[in-house]
């Protein structure tokens, strides 16, 4: 088994950073929908300015905000305006290297996405690998979609809000 990438949000900017927010990192769900990055999937983050490396996992935000807001701990390592580069990543045999064509998603300073693109790994007759980074999706290969659970006004990503109360800022809406 080998730890590949999986998805790619690269160049999104900071929006946000909530010291006292347990910790995560806020996606828009949109964009996460579109690469395959699921809520509570485990990703690393490295920023463009300072070369922190870190590992977190997601939250899902407000649907179409384009929020980028890092929680917790991870709040110290960027500062709003940021650009960083947000990973998951998967473990796979080789065999396997043609069939996963990793989404990547860049962005405009707003967090609306410039380009689309994928990773395109070719499995040669003798064994060995080529790579090309193309534009556009893949042929026929729709993202991952989570299944809800249940209705979005019910349950929050924090596990249960009553659609009476107001939920938390970081979750799902």
């Amino acid at each position: 088994m080998r730890k590949v990438v999986a998805a790619k949000l690269h160049g999104i900017t900071v929006t946000d950073a909530d010291l006292n927010y347990h910790g995560s990192i806020t996606l828009d769900p949109d964009h996460c929908d579109e690469v395959g990055i699921f809520p509570l999937e485990f990703v690393d983050i490295w920023n463009k300015a300072s070369g922190a490396r870190i590992s977190t996992y997601v939250i899902y935000g407000e649907r179409g905000s384009r929020c980028c807001v890092l929680n917790g701990a991870a709040a110290r390592t960027c500062q709003v305006g940021d650009e960083i580069i947000v990973c998951s990543s998967a473990y796979i045999d080789k065999d396997q290297i043609a069939e996963i064509k990793p989404r990547v998603l860049t962005f405009n300073p707003d967090n609306s996405v410039r380009d689309r693109m994928f990773y395109d790994a070719i499995l040669q007759e003798n064994e060995t690998v080529t790579f090309a980074l193309r534009e556009g999706s893949p042929a026929g290969r729709s993202p991952p979609q989570p299944e809800p659970l249940a209705d979005d006004s019910e349950i929050g990503i924090d596990g249960g809000i009553p659609s009476g109360n107001k939920p938390p800022r970081n979750s799902v809406q």
